[in-house]
Formats: C-alpha cells, sequence, structure tokens
C-alpha cells in the first residue's frame, strides 16, 4: 500500500523517467488554475481535482495511456488517481507535487 492507499505512488524521479522516455502519456496537474498559472511543469495539462468527474472522460479519451499525476504537496493527486482508476483509467501514477520535483518548471 502507498502513502495515499493505492499501490501507484511513484517518485518524481520515477516519473521524468517515464517522461524522459518519449513513450506516449498525459502529464496531469490537478491544482487550482491560479496555482497552475504560478508555477507548473512544462506540457502538463490542467484539470482541477474537483473537475476530474466531469471533464475526464472527454478530455482524456485514451484509457490506457499512462497518466503522471501531480499536484502541490500529493494529496489532491492522490484523490485524482483513485478517481481516475475507478473511472477505467489503467496506468495511474501519483508523483506527489510540485514542491517536491527537483526539475525544471514554467512559471506564469
Amino acid at each position: 500500500m502507498g502513502l495515499f492507499g493505492n499501490n501507484n505512488n511513484i517518485s518524481p524521479k520515477e516519473a521524468k523517467k517515464m517522461m524522459d522516455e518519449g513513450g506516449k502519456f498525459v502529464l496531469l496537474d490537478v491544482r487550482t488554475p491560479s496555482e497552475f498559472a504560478q508555477v507548473r511543469i512544462k506540457g502538463a495539462k490542467l484539470i482541477p481535482v474537483d473537475e476530474i468527474g466531469e471533464r475526464a472522460e472527454a478530455e482524456l479519451p485514451e484509457k490506457d495511456v499512462p497518466i503522471l499525476v501531480y499536484c502541490h504537496s500529493g494529496m489532491r493527486a492522490g484523490s485524482a488517481a483513485k478517481m481516475l482508476k475507478g473511472m477505467g483509467y489503467v496506468s495511474v501514477y501519483n508523483f506527489g507535487g510540485i514542491v517536491s520535483w527537483p526539475y525544471e518548471t514554467v512559471r506564469g
């Protein structure tokens, strides 16, 4: 069991490795639009955690593509990952929060 009750928690290093391997994936930021506007990981798609239920099916149509989820500290990403798995997404990975992301970010 992972920190947030599912077994798909990975480290930022593991997430970066998956991103760098060049395979298909979705980088999903589940914070608020204002948090996203301040700082984000390049290439991230924003769907706030409280909008996952309404927006995921339309905006993330391929349920077998890996989804790498993050938020500010990891709690919302854990909730979002659980919701996505419940909606039938097969490869959902929570790599925690942007506060523990040691790699490049985009500001503004």
